[in-house]
């Protein structure tokens, strides 16, 4: 056996290496990082820029896959999502309308469907005198789709119901409400209002009067952190975990995420008792801040305007209760700064109910937490987005920056890195510079290549987003930085038990690495070349990241969970 100088020096020298890959790259805009090889998570990427009507599933290297084109004159309101049948639901609302006129009732705002191929296949729209719809959806397995409104009360309705008049300099109080749309019978069939979940401590004869620390579950309706405008809540996320029957919405104006039973009906709902938990809808959970219901300080607070509270995995078509971890982006983590987040949560199945410590929900803090080593490169006072990858990567979105890229958390690299070509909307060519604000990007998706929802479709890659493309650039980082991948399959990775080599080229040595660059396994005589299938045992090795090396050449990252 070699010694272990020997693979020391190849590590070393591979991330030397590594660090010239993206040398080739002199784009500007649009792909700027790609290294497979290292673990990147091959998939498609979902996109719907602001200021501009289309939305865009690219690949890796940055290629249309389909684009969804729409008439001038809409953009994004703000999210698009694809169901598992192929289709694309996505929120638009008119370009000539703002957030700000929340209750504008000439402010349309729709969600609807479309095929593959661009057809429409159904539309809602809800603005009216008593709401609007903003921000976000969530598609269930069931095929309805809940969707974040304001719920409009005038200012007189607010301050009989405890709100004190100094929050009150607009001409409304818009707290959030949830409706769930079911587009087969074309109505709404379920509905849960914040507004039915108040609780104040400013006078007994008022509803909802009680001590706030003691009615944690509610919320309190002088809580206030939006400069006292109707758009009190600002909700900017909502996801769903069907195992759980539960909704999380993300809540920056408290910042707060709150989880929400949906086993209710709409009339229990709308009170403290009844679904799963016994609770109705009064909160199950909420992180973030206990100073929001009297049970912190300062110190204890964790979230700053977030937005994307995400259930980890999302995208991996589960329904497995025990889905625990939540994903989340930090917008003002510090006054220059945003991190990413996750949090660990513990549900309890047989009451189905989260527990609480000394008053306070848990856990007491982040399970991980990250700031990028350049900070202005991430920190987006708004908009924005982190997905756990599949693999463990984490795949970011600095909204403000529309600088999208993915970390990997156990290397400390990022591997792949996208900025959106587009300045005010319209498309911009490679090696345009941008300015922060030109190419605003609410979020990005990443769906696995095998995602139900493209099976049977045209996966083609076509055209690049950005005019005059360097046709090569893709191909050079991937030629330079896989080597292995156009060799050599090995599966599965990550693994803890047997992984399986196979390539049609002769495989004369197989050895494994950490990452410190210490051999750990070598074979060399008992390997078989051709297409022969060739086993090897990590059952020995700890939970972590390794490099495998073939033929002493080629590099690929191995996963032991």
């Amino acid at each position: 056996m070699e010694s272990s100088n020997h693979y020391r020096i190849i590590f070393i020298s591979l991330i030397l290496s590594l660090g010239g890959i993206s040398l080739h790259c002199q784009n500007t805009l649009g792909l700027i990082t790609y290294e497979p090889w290292m673990g990147s998570y091959n998939g498609y990427n979902l996109i719907y820029p602001h200021n501009q009507p289309h939305v865009y599933l690219l690949d890796n290297c940055g290629r249309i896959i389909n684009q969804w084109d729409d008439v001038e004159g809409y953009k994004p309101g703000n999210t698009a999502y694809i169901t598992t049948d192929g289709h694309l639901i996505k929120t638009k609302r008119k370009s000539s309308e703002s957030f700000g006129y929340i209750y504008d009732t000439t402010g349309e705002a729709y969600v609807e469907c479309r095929d593959w191929d661009n057809n429409l296949l159904w539309q809602f729209s809800y603005v009216t005198d008593s709401g609007r719809l903003h921000h976000d959806i969530e598609v269930t397995p069931q095929g309805t789709i809940l969707m974040i409104a304001w719920d409009h009360y005038s200012v007189e309705e607010a301050i009989l119901k405890g709100r004190l008049p100094i929050y009150m300099e607009q001409d409304a109080f818009s707290p959030d409400k949830i409706m769930e749309y079911d587009p087969a019978v074309d109505s709404i069939i379920w509905e849960w209002k914040a507004w039915d979940h108040l609780v104040q401590d400013i006078d007994p004869a008022r509803p909802d009067y009680g001590v706030i620390s003691d009615n944690f579950r509610r919320i309190n309706i002088n809580y206030e952190n939006n400069f006292n405008r109707a758009d009190w809540m600002h909700v900017n996320s909502i996801d769903y975990h069907p195992g759980r029957d539960h909704i999380m919405i993300n809540v920056p104006t408290f910042n707060e995420i709150w989880i929400i039973d949906h086993s209710t009906t709409t009339e229990e709902a709308a009170g403290s008792s009844g679904g799963k938990s016994g609770h109705g809808g009064d909160l199950l959970w909420r992180w973030g801040n206990p100073a929001a219901y009297n049970k912190g300080t300062l110190d204890d607070q964790k979230l700053y305007f977030q937005h994307d509270a995400l259930w980890a995995l999302d995208y991996l078509e589960t329904d497995d209760p025990n889905l625990n971890q939540i994903s989340i982006f930090n917008n003002k983590w510090t006054s220059s700064e945003s991190s990413v987040g996750t949090i660990s949560i513990t549900y309890d199945t047989i009451t189905h109910n989260y527990p609480r410590q000394e008053g306070k929900f848990l856990p007491n803090d982040f399970s991980y937490h990250w700031t990028h080593p350049e900070p202005s490169k991430m920190y987006s006072t708004n908009m924005s987005s982190m997905q756990i990858l599949p693999n463990g990567n984490h795949l970011i979105c600095a909204g403000r920056q529309g600088y999208s890229f993915e970390y990997d958390p156990m290397l400390e690299r990022i591997v792949w890195e996208y900025i959106t070509p587009l300045r005010n909307g319209f498309i911009a060519s490679q090696n345009d510079n941008l300015n922060i604000g030109e190419n605003p990007t609410f979020r990005i998706r990443r769906y696995p290549l095998e995602y139900s929802g493209f099976e049977g479709k045209d996966l083609a890659p076509k055209d690049y987003l950005e005019m005059n493309p360097d046709l090569n650039f893709c191909d050079q980082l991937l030629s330079d930085s896989n080597p292995a991948d156009s060799r050599f399959a090995i599966y599965p990775n990550p693994s803890n038990n047997l992984i399986h080599i196979s390539s049609d080229h002769d495989l004369k040595s197989i050895s494994i690495i950490d990452i410190q660059g210490k051999l750990l396994i070598r074979k060399s005589d008992e390997i078989v070349g051709g297409q022969d299938i060739n086993l090897v045992d990590i059952s020995n090795l700890t939970a972590g990241m390794y490099i495998i090396i073939l033929n002493d050449i080629y590099f690929h990252k191995l996963i032991v969970e």
